[in-house]
């Protein structure tokens, strides 16, 4: 760790986890609970039980808080948009990256939700939930010819391009197929916002997107008015992650109804449809600030589409956006069994206490690669020991190997005892690794009281099944 991490005093960053109080806006699921006893359950689930079934570490996903976050964006938006409104209507893509599996994709449809995929691995999920391919959308800066194929063999609703290039690939692959293929523009709108650098996407210097600024999105328009194997439906933003703020929202979607605008009078086209990307935060560790419901997101960015078509003389849009995180984050914890605890004296004089589970950056990634921030509570019972600065680390060989950085445990907190991580239902299956050789974890719903695996538990066979010798 950094010099600047370890000289910090671990009694000012240290934390006990918020205990779980149903609300949405909290960080653990709303069915979570805390019994008499202190252990923890889950939709009526203990979580010792799930632990003693299934074993650890384990992905753990609420699905009707789930389906209720699902539905909440559905509702809301279709309120915020409708024609009653003045405004033309919006559909809510959930975004796949963030987590995806069969049930999964297949919930979030029955809430109302389509599906934003990224990947020819994700568009396949998707169609094996049964999504129809009308209500599927596809991403990715580069995109091979075959995901192309498989998207408009599939009849998705659009496919979202990335570079100029990409338009002439897109164009090749739909005159082969003999069809026209649904194309959004993706803009980089100059207006970046999120917890990170690195996931901060709509500034200019990064991978993804059209600049509107230099003028590669104009060009990219008139690209494929020109080619009559596409059709323009839609501009596209993405502005960041784990946004709170939702005043980015706003700039960026001013910049595009403006390109919109200014398409229509240069071309008498004017573009159906504007995706105003997603990034929606979410609490992981009840310090953030109340995260934005979707209701207030909804409203939030009504009025700015409301206001800014009315300033720019068009007509408004159909808006699309893309909640991911903000659906699956808050529905999932990580459950953990608590290996070797180990006081560490601090150069400050102080001591932090290291506590290693049975997991680690094999199952989330994030605290290394951006420095996320989590907290972890005592899962399986009640202790009366006075709380100690402690740092929860995996079983992994690396120093970054960190699952919470900083948190307050109960000094007994020892060999066997369950830990649960909350807000992992996020980008912690879906990033997950094999690193050491390790296998990655099961995915259970939890509901009403009962348990069933979405996704098995790999074992040392299946890694073994992929090494020929």
């Amino acid at each position: 760790m950094s010099g600047a991490h370890a000289a910090a005093a671990p009694q000012e960053l240290a934390r006990t986890a918020p205990e779980p109080d149903g609300t949405p806006a909290g960080v653990w699921s709303t069915s979570v609970r805390r019994g008499e006893d202190g252990a923890l359950s889950v939709a009526g689930v203990d979580v010792r039980a799930i632990a003693a079934e299934h074993g650890t570490p384990a992905y753990v996903v609420d699905e009707a808080d789930l389906r209720a976050r699902a539905r909440a964006f559905a509702v809301a938006f279709d309120a915020a948009f409708a024609p009653a409104e003045g405004l033309a209507g919006a559909d809510v893509y959930y975004a796949g990256k963030a987590f995806l599996s069969v049930a999964v994709a297949r919930w979030v449809h029955e809430e109302g939700l389509r599906i934003d995929t990224s990947t020819g691995g994700e568009l396949a999920v998707a169609l094996r939930a049964q999504v129809p391919g009308a209500h599927i959308g596809l991403h990715g800066n580069n995109k091979s010819a075959g995901e192309i194929a498989a998207a408009l063999t599939h009849g998705v609703g659009r496919l979202v391009v990335d570079s100029l290039p990409e338009i002439e690939k897109v164009a090749a692959v739909a005159a082969e197929l003999g069809v026209r293929a649904p194309v959004m523009v993706r803009v980089t709108t100059g207006v970046h916002a999120g917890g990170h650098e690195f996931i901060a996407t709509a500034h200019e210097d990064q991978k993804f997107g059209l600049s509107l600024a230099s003028g590669a999105a104009r060009a990219a328009v008139d690209a494929i008015l020109a080619h009559e194997e596409l059709e323009l439906v839609g501009l596209h933003s993405h502005i960041g992650s784990q946004i709170l703020d939702l005043a980015g929202f706003e700039v960026a979607a001013r910049a595009i109804l403006g390109l919109r605008a200014e398409i229509a009078a240069d071309t008498g086209v004017l573009v159906g449809e504007v995706d105003l990307g997603g990034g929606y935060g979410i609490a992981y560790t009840g310090t953030e600030g109340a995260p934005n419901a979707p209701g207030a997101v909804a409203a939030a960015l009504a009025d700015v589409v409301r206001r800014a078509c009315a300033d720019l003389g068009t007509a408004p849009p159909r808006i699309s956006v893309e909640p991911g995180r903000s659906v699956v984050g808050p529905s999932g914890l990580t459950l953990y069994t608590v290996g070797t605890v180990k006081p560490v004296a601090l150069d400050d004089g102080g001591s932090r206490t290291y506590v290693s589970v049975d997991g680690g950056m094999s199952d989330n990634i994030r605290p290394a690669l951006y420095q996320a921030d989590y907290t972890a509570a005592l899962a399986s019972r009640a202790s009366r020991a006075e709380p100690v600065t402690a740092r929860v680390v995996g079983k992994h060989c690396e120093s970054g190997d960190i699952v919470v950085r900083h948190v307050a445990l109960p000094g007994d907190v020892a060999d066997g005892d369950l830990l649960a991580v909350p807000a992992t239902g996020a980008y912690g299956r879906s990033m997950a690794s094999n690193y050491n050789m390790v296998p990655r974890p099961p995915v259970l719903a939890v509901d009403d009281g009962t348990v069933r695996v979405l996704v098995r538990r790999e074992t040392v066979d299946d890694l073994l099944a992929l090494d020929l010798g």
